[in-house]
C-alpha cells in the first residue's frame, strides 16, 4: 500500500502553484531590494531631510511636506492635474491604435516581419536620439521656418475637423480625434509594447474556432465580435494597466521632471518624496478603478 505524502492536486491548483513560482523572483527581489527603500521614503515624506558631508539629518515635520506641495508649491497641483488628464485622454487612442495595428500585423503579407520591427522600434529608440529630439522640441523649431501659406501636412488636422463637422459628428468627438491626430508620434511611441501583447493574443486564438465560424456561415464582422474580441479582452485589461503605469513613469513626463527638480534642483527632498507618494497614490487609485470596472467584463478561454 502506497502512502501519499502530498494531496492530489487539481489542475487549477497546479496552475496556481506554477503562477507563484513564476512571480517568486519578483517577490524575492521586491523584499530584498525595494521594501527597505520604500519604508525609508515614507519616513522621509514626514521629515525635513538635510544632507551633510557625513550623511543626512531628519527633522520630523508631520504633514508639512504634503501641505507645502499642495498649497505652497506654485506648479505641483497644476502639473499634476494636467499630466493626469492628458494621460487619461491619450489612453483610448493608444489602445485603439494598438489593437488596430496588431490586427493588421497579424495578417499574412510580404514583409510582415519588417512591419513588426518598425512598429517596435520606438521602444529601442526613445532611450536615445529620438527622446532628445522630443525633449528639444525639434518639431516646434521646424514649424517656425515653415511659411504659413505652405500648408501641407500641417493643415491636415484643420481639414479633418472641417470634414467631421460637415458629417455632423459631436463636437467633443471631433476635438478628440483632431487632438489624437496631432499627437500621433506620441501615440505610436506608446503603442509598441501593447501591439506586441495584442499580437500574441491574436496568434493564440485557436484556428479551429474560425473554421467552425466559417462553416456556420458567420461573416467577418460577426467572427470579430463573437470570437476575436472576447478572447482578446483579457489583454485589453493588461495593456490598459501597462499604458497607465508606463505613461505616468516614462522619461519626459512633466510631473516626474518636476519632482526630480524639487529634490536635486531646489533641495527640498522631503517635499519631493511627499510629491512622489501622492503621485503613487493617484496611480494606484486609477489602477484599482480600472481593474474593478474591467475585470468582470473580460472573457477567459477555458481549456
Amino acid at each position: 500500500m502506497r502512502i501519499r505524502f502530498w494531496p492530489r492536486l487539481t489542475l487549477r491548483r497546479k496552475r496556481a502553484i506554477w503562477g507563484y513560482v513564476f512571480i517568486s523572483p519578483f517577490i524575492i527581489g521586491f523584499i530584498a531590494f525595494f521594501l527597505g527603500p520604500m519604508v525609508q521614503s515614507i519616513i522621509f515624506a514626514f521629515n525635513e531631510l538635510t544632507i551633510k558631508a557625513a550623511g543626512f539629518n531628519l527633522t520630523y515635520v508631520g504633514w508639512e511636506n504634503f501641505r507645502y506641495a499642495l498649497r505652497v508649491d506654485p506648479d505641483f497641483v497644476r502639473v499634476f492635474t494636467e499630466t493626469t488628464i492628458q494621460i487619461l485622454v491619450d489612453l483610448p487612442a493608444i489602445i485603439l491604435f494598438s489593437f488596430f495595428a496588431a490586427n493588421l500585423l497579424n495578417q499574412k503579407f510580404r514583409g510582415r516581419w519588417m512591419a513588426r520591427v518598425v512598429f517596435f522600434l520606438p521602444v529601442i529608440l526613445t532611450a536615445g536620439i529620438v527622446y532628445r529630439f522630443e525633449s528639444g522640441d525639434i518639431l516646434t523649431e521646424v514649424l517656425d521656418y515653415v511659411p504659413e501659406e505652405a500648408g501641407g501636412v500641417f493643415s491636415v488636422s484643420q481639414s479633418m475637423m472641417g470634414l467631421l463637422l460637415i458629417l455632423r459628428m459631436p463636437t467633443w468627438f471631433v476635438q478628440y480625434i483632431v487632438t489624437a491626430v496631432e499627437r500621433v508620434p506620441d501615440i505610436i511611441n506608446a503603442s509598441a509594447i501593447p501591439i506586441v501583447v495584442f499580437l500574441s493574443a491574436l496568434q493564440g486564438i485557436p484556428s479551429s474556432l474560425y473554421e467552425c465560424a466559417a462553416i456556420e456561415g458567420a461573416t467577418g464582422w460577426e467572427t470579430f465580435w463573437k470570437i476575436t474580441f472576447p478572447l482578446v479582452s483579457p489583454l485589453f485589461l493588461t495593456n490598459i494597466i501597462y499604458i497607465i503605469v508606463d505613461s505616468f513613469t516614462r522619461p519626459g513626463n512633466t510631473l516626474v521632471e518636476l519632482i526630480n527638480d524639487s529634490a536635486w534642483g531646489r533641495g527640498i527632498y522631503g517635499v519631493s518624496v511627499a510629491m512622489t507618494w501622492m503621485y503613487f497614490g493617484v496611480i494606484a487609485l486609477i489602477l484599482v478603478l480600472v481593474f474593478l470596472l474591467l475585470a468582470k467584463r473580460v472573457v477567459y478561454m477555458e481549456e
